[in-house]
């Protein structure tokens, strides 16, 4: 392996609004630096290529391939993981609509998909399931099928703008 990889570099950032300082080898991509430096497991690196959606976590507010990213990027940047997402509890009824539709099997998936969703859904309103479908066009599963995924997010967008009224 090059020397270059081998090189270390200090980073500074927040992770679910937790202040972290670490050094991390240059060439160590995000989702591996949470994993296995911060013991947030629950993105997962799937294909590595970003193509899958598994390692999705939000990063300045954005969603973003934990996998396609360097942690020596993340320096300075806010980080956001399914356990954020999940301790904050603006998951909660994203989570429930899961389970009650069915909509996770494995679970290998699920965290990204989940992370993916609650963008859309942070939008408001209720979008169509050609919407839904295509914000989460980027996010594969290999289990479940789609349909009870749109059906979930559909549901959750239903009971929230309904909230509203």
């Amino acid at each position: 392996m090059s020397d270059l990889f081998q090189t270390e570099t200090q980073i500074r950032l927040m992770v679910n609004g937790q202040k972290v300082k670490a050094r991390v080898r240059v060439g160590q991509h995000l989702t591996d630096f949470l994993r296995q430096e911060l013991g947030l497991t629950g993105s997962h690196a799937g294909c590595e290529h970003g193509v899958c959606g598994a390692c999705t976590l939000r990063v300045n507010g954005e969603i973003t391939r934990g996998c396609l990213m360097l942690a020596a990027q993340a320096d300075g940047a806010e980080v956001e993981t399914i356990e954020g997402l999940t301790e904050r509890g603006v998951i909660a009824d994203l989570q429930q609509a899961f389970v009650h539709r069915n909509a996770l099997q494995c679970g290998f998936c699920t965290p990204g998909m989940l992370a993916t969703a609650a963008d859309l859904l942070a939008r408001g309103g209720v979008p169509g399931r050609e919407v839904i479908r295509d914000h989460l066009s980027g996010n594969y599963c290999r289990c479940t099928g789609y349909e009870a995924i749109i059906d979930a997010v559909e549901t959750v967008a239903r009971a929230r703008a309904e909230a509203l009224k």
